[in-house]
């Protein structure tokens, strides 16, 4: 079970579903889970950047567009004016130490 595997990608000696008897399908299956972990990874950067300009997570905002979805959306103005930058708090209060 799992001889000639690559050991630094997945399917080392656990592979129950056989999807690595063939090596060409394998490897092709190699490059989507990391193709996938890249999405994954870019996708969960949006949610970032959605609660830093919004100040609401993304259960919230999907409520919100819910409820009005013409005037709650990725094109609206009152969510893209809303992020101002400002200093973060810590360095902010950095300089008032007692």
């Amino acid at each position: 079970l799992g001889e000639d595997l690559d050991l630094l990608h997945p399917g080392e000696a656990f592979d129950p579903l056989g999807l690595a008897d063939d090596p060409d399908t394998f490897a092709e299956l190699k490059v989507k889970e990391i193709k996938n972990g890249r999405l994954a990874m870019f996708s969960m950067f949006g949610y970032y950047v959605q609660a830093i300009v919004t100040g609401e997570g993304p259960v919230e905002n999907w409520a919100s567009h819910i409820a009005d979805p013409f005037a709650v959306n990725g094109l609206t103005s009152a969510y893209v004016t809303q992020f101002a930058p400002s200093p973060v708090a810590m360095f902010a209060m950095a300089g008032g130490k007692n």
